[in-house]
């Protein structure tokens, strides 16, 4: 498994990290927690040393499931973890909080349900324009300082807000949406990371099941699964990206006999100091992990990918749907 730094820490970790939204329920259609267990097991035995969570993947849930499955089999010193911070929750609502209690009282949460005395890489999940960026950094640089975090990260924040936190406290790293099909931070977060030495950990690795290939125009969505308000997976235009997904499936194939779900997080990995983020809620989910090391794209593939999705997809759809609430009100 290829590694990377992350940032100027000293934290060195796998460039493919488990993301755990899913092992948490809500939002993906419920889940079963000793086949998430079984997932992490098998996720470490196969190479990968991060794992990504927060508190609102179901509630809590996720970073319990999470620090069970360490625990139990004592595996904690051999992953780093990361969590993150700044979403609070009423009655199933979501809304953004960073103040500087809450804060110290999600990290004392966290670091219950997760069973450990550090989180190697604290995030803060969406930005909370209420409370001044600096200040949620000093705060983090407090919690640093106490010895209860390693490093510092911002999730869904643009540049100008990175700049703004920075005035408060060290960043290492960024956590944005990216994959080949919402590539909206090349235009900025991306380069604006390669240049203040932050690692990219990129979220949505596969567009929620999309580019894992698995999917055909009957497929369907029920409960509360995220993609029933993804437009994405809505009528012509879901039709327009499988379309596109037939279509890198034939390159990776032809071209270097690998998955699409394989092209896909390689991709990722090609794009600079970039980790990618891979949900998965059980063990056969990561079978393709042997696909993706040692090889690389070349510049002719990358351009024939860009063609493809220009081919197939006359209108991009961002990411921009799952941003939640500003605030408890408009939760």
């Amino acid at each position: 498994m290829e590694t990377i730094t992350i940032g100027t820490s000293s934290i060195v970790t796998s460039r493919i990290g488990l993301g755990t939204w899913a092992i948490g329920g809500w939002m993906w259609g419920g889940t079963d927690d000793a086949e998430a267990i079984a997932t992490i097991r098998s996720a470490i035995e196969r190479g990968i040393r991060l794992i990504d969570t927060a508190p609102v993947y179901g509630f809590g849930h996720s970073e319990e499931v999470i620090g069970k499955a360490l625990a139990e089999s004592g595996l904690r010193d051999e992953v780093q973890i990361a969590t993150k911070l700044g979403l609070a929750w009423k009655d199933g609502k979501v809304y953004r909080d960073s103040s500087p209690a809450r804060i110290r009282q999600e990290i004392e949460d966290s670091l219950k349900r997760l069973r450990t005395d550090v989180i190697d890489l604290y995030q803060v999940h969406w930005p909370d324009p209420a409370i001044p960026f600096e200040e949620t950094a000093r705060t983090l640089e407090d919690l640093r300082d106490a010895g209860k975090i390693r490093a510092i990260g911002v999730s869904n924040y643009s540049p100008a807000q990175m700049d703004e936190f920075s005035r408060g406290g060290k960043l290492d790293a960024v956590q944005p949406p990216y994959n080949l099909f919402e590539r909206e931070i090349e235009a900025d977060v991306l380069p604006y990371a390669e240049k203040n030495g932050l690692t990219s950990l990129c979220y949505g690795a596969l567009c929620r099941g999309l580019l894992a290939g698995k999917m055909t125009k009957g497929h369907e969505f029920h409960g509360d699964d995220l993609r029933l308000k993804d437009p994405k997976f809505q009528g012509e235009r879901f039709i327009h990206y499988l379309a596109a997904v037939e279509e890198l499936q034939t390159l990776a194939r032809e071209r270097f006999n690998k998955s699409v779900l394989a092209l896909a997080v390689r991709w990722v990995l090609d794009q600079g100091q970039t980790i990618a983020l891979w949900g998965a809620r059980r063990p056969d989910q990561l079978d393709p992990i042997g696909e993706i090391e040692g090889w690389h794209l070349d510049e002719a593939s990358k351009k024939e990918i860009d063609a493809i999705l220009s081919r197939n997809i006359k209108n991009p759809i961002s990411p921009e749907f799952m941003a939640p609430p500003l605030h408890r009100d408009a939760a």
